[in-house]
């Protein structure tokens, strides 16, 4: 039988990966759906946006719903409470003077009552559910004082963000604004993987590097213009290995759609390519509070050409 080199072999599959990486995959036009199944997406489209609307306009959880943050930076360890030396001082006379203590752990948040009269509230085993709790150590998530809700933030600059469904923003809420679906903004597609691995830094609204797998990049085409998005997995606690981000810009932003620019989520498909409907665009956190920590689109996803799909700015700002 006959050999071949080792050497030889190795050649080979170093020269294949370096082929892979120029001849990406042939960009992809537009999904081509039948009549019935063209219905059914524009009903999800609406019921998505009538949903965020109603989630924006009221919800604990709204981005409106936000009062205040407070960055660990150089600290271990923040106090919250009613009186004027915690590190988040919540004016509330249900909260007590001192009520918590939250001390990272590594990727963890380890949270102690620290008025035994005191307790707060940490997500029960059932979904939208709470249970009492006085000493726990927690994902990045959620915690709840009375009526407040505490958001355990980290993404490797770890913080607390405060909600009060009470919040005076509520009052500014104006809606949102779409541009028109427009099914000719819908794709599936295959991924063109990176043939190494490689970490890259996506810059965040207030000033800090986080870290990312650069894990390969969409190609397709809007109307004549064929062009290309870098697709990112952020290194952070609780990112899963399929949440896949992607931030970009395009011809309408800073005009028709926010300026720092918006966001779009895929979703993979059976076949093993993946869905990207720019309908469901959406934009930034930041888009409505100064109290998040966001993802700057990077260069290489500065498109071209104009994504009328999905939503518009607003201007809560």
């Amino acid at each position: 039988m006959r050999r071949v080199s080792t050497s030889f072999t190795g050649g080979v599959v170093a020269l294949t990966i370096a082929w892979s990486a120029v001849f990406a995959a042939a960009p992809a036009h537009p999904v081509k759906l039948s009549p019935a199944a063209a219905a059914a997406v524009l009903k999800d489209i609406e019921k998505d946006r009538t949903d965020t609307q109603k989630w924006l306009q009221s919800d604990p959880t709204s981005y409106l719903a936000t009062i205040d943050r407070r960055d660990f930076e150089q600290k271990k360890t923040l106090t919250v409470g009613r009186a004027l030396d915690n590190d988040v001082r919540i004016d509330d006379a249900a909260m007590a003077a001192h009520q918590i203590r939250v001390t990272l752990e590594g990727d963890r948040f380890h949270v102690v009552a620290v008025d035994p009269a005191a307790p707060f509230k940490i997500p029960g085993k059932a979904p939208n559910t709470w249970q009492d709790a006085r000493d726990a150590v927690l994902d990045p998530s959620s915690i709840q004082i009375g009526r407040f809700l505490l958001r355990l933030s980290h993404q490797r600059f770890p913080a607390i963000i405060v909600f009060d469904p009470q919040s005076p923003r509520f009052k500014l809420y104006k809606g949102l604004q779409y541009f028109p679906p427009d099914l000719s903004y819908r794709y599936e597609l295959p991924l063109t993987p990176n043939p190494k691995p490689e970490t890259t830094v996506i810059m965040s609204t207030r000033g800090n590097q986080r870290r990312a797998d650069r894990v390969g990049w969409f190609d397709f085409v809007v109307g004549a213009t064929p062009v290309r998005l870098e697709v990112v997995r952020l290194l952070e606690p609780g990112v899963g290995e399929n949440d896949l981000g992607i931030f970009f810009r395009d011809a309408t932003t800073g005009k028709e759609s926010y300026e720092l620019g918006r966001y779009v989520d895929v979703k993979k498909l059976a076949d093993g390519n993946y869905l990207l409907d720019f309908n469901f665009t959406y934009n930034p956190a930041c888009a409505y509070s100064d109290h998040y920590n966001c993802p700057i689109p990077p260069k290489a996803n500065v498109l071209p050409v104009a994504i009328r799909a999905g939503e518009m700015d607003a201007h809560y700002h």
